[in-house]
């Protein structure tokens, strides 16, 4: 195992001991609104200053990107690593005791991630892939599954709260998938559902709008596990653009002309 995904699976248990407390008392919760459908709370915060404390202990050096605190240079800022940190992926369900949430960790390298986790605190399950060497669930080597058909596959999305102005697009994707295949599903965790692409939970993925820290362990946990990801246009451009299409080789072609017959003027890929 590479000995930057030690220490991220170190920062991914610190912060889910924060998390799993947290939960036994969610009355007392502080919870701050950022912006509609959008919430953190101190839990959020603390599990995100636990896992920086780790990651910089171990590599000052390397730059941040974290959904609280942003971006962050390391020690002597030329470093060409980032870490990039979702420290409570799911935190509308988190605060009303929905059990579906993750925290995810992902390092790159000159813009490409190379070491990933995501971490449910849950059921103790930890996601992780190396570049290269392959994609596991609790230590178990995992690929996605074999579904060939779109009409047999089981997919995974999310709402676009963040780009409300494509609402109708994504609607009309959504109706003609729910016409063209076996089933859709929004657990509210866009990392734990990629991971669920992953080990063949899901048979496919998509969703506009999301952040950086939503998908870049995932991702990677997928194209380890044999699977494709690209933003709407087939490209790898998701982590800049934020629109995110993934599954197994044939689901991903298939579910990605779906989405690209209702593309709009504006809506990028």
């Amino acid at each position: 195992m590479h000995p930057a995904l030690n220490i991220i699976i170190k920062a991914a248990r610190r912060a889910s001991q924060i998390i799993n407390r947290a939960a036994l008392d969610l009355e007392h919760l502080q919870i701050t609104t950022k912006r509609q459908s959008d919430f953190v709370t101190e839990v959020d915060k603390a599990a995100e200053a636990a896992i920086i404390d780790i990651l910089r202990e171990a590599y000052p050096e390397y730059g941040i990107l974290a959904e609280e605190s942003g971006l962050t240079a390391g020690q002597g800022g030329g470093s060409e690593y980032q870490w990039i940190i979702d420290p409570l992926d799911g935190t509308t369900n988190f605060i009303h005791g929905f059990p579906q949430y993750a925290i995810s960790i992902a390092l790159a390298y000159r813009g490409q991630v190379t070491q990933a986790v995501v971490y449910d605190p849950v059921r103790n399950e930890m996601f992780t892939a190396s570049k290269g060497g392959g994609a596991f669930l609790n230590d178990r080597r995992i690929r996605v599954s074999k579904c060939l058909k779109l009409e047999q596959a089981l997919l995974g999305t999310g709402f676009p709260y963040r780009m409300y102005d494509h609402i109708d697009a994504y609607l009309r994707i959504f109706k003609e998938l729910a016409q063209k295949t076996a089933g859709m599903r929004r657990p509210g965790a866009a990392a734990l559902d990629l991971a669920y692409v992953a080990c063949g939970r899901f048979d496919g993925f998509w969703e506009f709008g999301l952040s950086p820290w939503d998908m870049a362990g995932g991702a990677l946990l997928i194209s380890e596990a044999g699977g494709l990801v690209s933003d709407l246009a087939g490209n790898e451009t998701y982590l800049q653009s934020g629109n995110l299409v993934a599954g197994t080789p044939k689901v991903f072609a298939q579910l990605l002309q779906v989405i690209d017959s209702h593309r709009t003027p504006g809506l990028e890929a």
